[in-house]
């Protein structure tokens, strides 16, 4: 027969709709999403579409269905679907914050990383720009273009690379008592008591393995990706040539970024101007004469720069409030780092080769020919420059995340239930720290892990 609404009295009194929605048997799906939907209108004949919600509704409808609190606030629409075989009341939740989340997608070799903004959007902005610029006078460049330092970003910058240094120094002291694993053939690491059981090893001999890893110890520089790039002593001068690639000195990244935000480090000196630039062309352009300036004054650092802890200090925590406390320091030092170093990424040019990890802090690439990445014989072992974005500058190395340390291992059957971290931020969550809101959905701290393979097989 044709569908057709079924006829309800208006407006429906409270006591009797909830009447006869108690007849009716609810059926409910709960996905890691957040969205629960078990609903087709194609299946039913009669279907009410809208009910008001208001008025059937009690304060806590999450109570009778088993939901964690964190769903307190969802919009929740009823629909009703009545047959003549079965009747049921499917339940859809729909949740702003997200139950569960992917990780940002991990290229391969072959593949080229995508623009951060498209070129055709770059185009059309560029057009627009030409276009509401014509016919009037050109504007003087604001800093870090003309030359100068932006003043304002000076204490970000000290304050960007002593999190740096704090986060070195707390996680070789959270190492001690967090362990840490290691694949011995591949750059894949593990945090807990003991590796996980998951075939996911691509090094040598791996068939041989059957893709199982052979776990050992740790470093540091395992956590943290050491990502370096040439040292700049003037940021607007020439590129680098292929023949200085070996002359110049490599710093990390975000220690060469701090550089050029202001940061004096007398092992790396650079070139600091007091007055802008004269621009000649597009790319020529001349020092402006400092030497009617007087000689500056030497001015101590608005923050004192920090240094790394010989081996022989590291000393691990004394008690359980301490390691607690030390990993909540640790866990705010990398979300200042990360934070400050976005900030100066907007003003301070970052470039990242589209077909390798290698980075270069500054308005243009260099020229060094030292790219081995896919089709590098193409572009004669040239870089393909484009921006960068955060995840170029700090890569975070990825951890599955363990549930419960001292309950039992991961099962190899229910991979697609557990979470995944920054390896920096799962260290921080086993030694006892808070987890930020935004890591939540991708450690799935939110969903349920069946206790079996065969509770698994029931969950839909």
């Amino acid at each position: 027969p044709r569908p057709r609404p079924l006829s309800l009295p208006y407006p429906p009194s409270s006591n009797g709709l909830i009447e006869q929605l108690s007849t009716m048997s609810i059926t409910y799906y709960a996905f890691s999403s957040g969205t629960v939907s078990g609903f087709s209108p194609k299946s039913v004949p009669f279907a009410i579409h809208s009910i008001p919600k208001r008025q059937f509704l009690n304060p806590n409808p999450f109570s009778r269905f088993g939901f964690s609190p964190s769903l307190q606030g969802t919009s929740i629409e009823f629909r009703v679907a009545i047959s003549k075989e079965r009747r049921s009341l499917p339940l859809v939740v729909r949740s702003d914050r997200p139950q569960n989340e992917d990780l940002p997608k991990q290229y391969t070799r072959r593949e080229k990383k995508p623009f951060p903004v498209p070129i055709v959007d770059l185009r059309r902005a560029a057009r627009e720009r030409v276009k509401n610029n014509k016919d009037k006078p050109k504007r003087p460049l604001p800093p870090p273009k003309n030359g100068m330092v932006v003043k304002s970003l000076v204490p970000l910058a000290y304050k960007v690379y002593n999190a740096r240094i704090r986060l070195i120094n707390n996680l070789h002291r959270l190492m001690k008592v967090v362990r840490v694993n290691a694949c011995g053939w591949c750059n894949e690491i593990h945090v807990g008591p003991y590796g996980h059981p998951f075939k996911s090893c691509k090094g040598p001999n791996a068939s041989q393995r059957k893709g199982l890893h052979e776990w050992t110890n740790s470093v540091i520089e395992d956590v943290i990706v050491p990502l370096e790039a040439y040292h700049l002593y003037d940021r607007l001068g020439k590129r680098i040539r292929h023949d200085e690639r070996f002359s110049i000195p490599r710093v990390p990244a975000v220690v060469e970024l701090c550089i050029q935000g202001g940061v004096e480090i007398p092992e790396f000196p650079t070139k600091r101007r007091r007055k802008p630039i004269i621009r000649i062309g597009k790319s020529e352009f001349v020092d402006a004469d400092e030497t009617e300036l007087p000689d500056p004054e030497p001015q101590p650092p608005p923050v004192p720069l920090l240094t790394e802890l010989p081996v022989s200090e590291i000393t691990p925590p004394s008690s359980e409030e301490e390691t607690v406390s030390l990993a909540e320091e640790t866990l705010q030092a990398w979300e200042e780092m990360r934070a400050g170093a976005k900030r100066l990424m907007r003003m301070y040019r970052v470039r990242v080769c589209g077909y390798c990890p290698e980075v270069h802090v500054g308005p243009t690439g260099h020229k060094a020919q030292n790219c081995g990445a896919f089709k590098h014989q193409q572009r004669n072992g040239q870089h393909g420059w484009q921006s960068a974005v955060l995840d170029d500058l700090i890569p975070p190395r990825y951890v599955w995340h363990v549930p419960d340390v001292n309950g039992p291992p991961m099962q190899r059957e229910l991979r697609s239930f557990y979470g995944q971290a920054p390896a920096v931020v799962e260290i921080c969550a086993q030694a006892g720290a808070v987890v930020p809101e935004h890591y939540r959905a991708t450690m799935r701290l939110e969903v349920g892990i069946p206790s079996s393979v065969k509770e698994a097989e029931m969950v839909v």
